[in-house]
């Protein structure tokens, strides 16, 4: 099924950084009053998206995070996709850091105090083709990036994503799939499950010290479609100790969304 978006959701050619600026009403809480580091795409994008019980993802956070829910229930995602156009504010993108494939595993948390109860993700891994930004984003966001031998083609509407992590000394993790779109494209509805899940603004990291980092990050809302995936190996979670039920994932499937990150800052414990 061919997924071509319908007006003024995404653009056609790259988004300009005044144009992802322009539009703000969707956001849960104002931007920052600094200027944005990295522009970066999100390109054929999957959401498997699958119900944790609270209780057991709550052990796997790091202290100073606390667990987000929906109706009780705490979920993990894991995201492949195409990071394409990654570059430094006021720079081009650079060869062999703007374009790569990725592969992330996440969980919905918060901080906990009323100044910064912000909802956000929690990366147990990022595993990514570019050794180079492996090592950046872990020196400077706190990530826990791998580094990971990755392939990620296109056949018509299909995208077809293999990955195994190579980063010494990591656990090993390995992911092939094959998915695609399956109906128009649309808007998550307020306060829907859909929209709780992928419509989030900030990310949490931490380091081995026990410190607590927040990134801030903008774009338009998402370009969502039903989608559908056939996965042939799925080994990336459980290799950070998610076991993922024996259950069908819901499955979101985005063509591209253009990104602003803003620095990393350091949050007060419990923030």
């Amino acid at each position: 099924m061919k997924s071509t978006p319908p007006a003024g959701l995404w653009p056609h050619g790259q988004t300009s950084a005044a144009e992802i600026l322009a539009r703000q009403d969707h956001r849960p809480w104002p931007l920052l009053d600094r200027p944005w580091l990295i522009f970066q795409s999100w390109q054929d994008l999957l959401f498997a998206h699958w119900p944790i019980a609270a209780a057991q993802m709550a052990e796997l956070l790091p202290p100073g995070l606390t667990l987000d829910t929906y109706a009780g229930e705490a979920w993990v995602s894991v995201v492949p996709f195409r990071m394409r156009g990654v570059r430094p504010r006021l720079l081009p993108a650079a060869p062999g850091l703007s374009s790569f494939p990725e592969l992330n595993v996440r969980t919905y948390v918060k901080g906990s105090s009323a100044e910064a109860e912000r909802p956000g993700v929690f990366f147990f891994s990022l595993d990514a083709g570019s050794p180079l930004a492996v090592a950046m984003a872990r020196r400077f966001f706190h990530l826990p990036y791998f580094r990971a031998q990755m392939a990620c083609r296109s056949e018509d509407d299909s995208i077809f994503f293999d990955s195994k992590r190579t980063h010494g000394g990591a656990p090993e993790a390995d992911f092939r799939a094959v998915y695609r779109p399956t109906g128009p494209v649309y808007r998550a509805a307020d306060s829907s499950l859909e929209q709780w899940l992928i419509e989030r603004y900030c990310l949490y990291s931490a380091d081995g010290a026990g410190r607590i980092y927040r990134a801030e990050v903008h774009h338009g809302p998402w370009p969502l479609q039903r989608a559908e995936a056939e996965f042939e190996r799925n080994w990336v979670a459980q290799a950070h100790r998610v076991f993922l039920p024996d259950t069908a994932p819901l499955l979101h499937f985005a063509r591209r969304l253009d990104v602003l990150t803003w620095w990393v800052e350091e949050v007060a414990a419990g923030s």
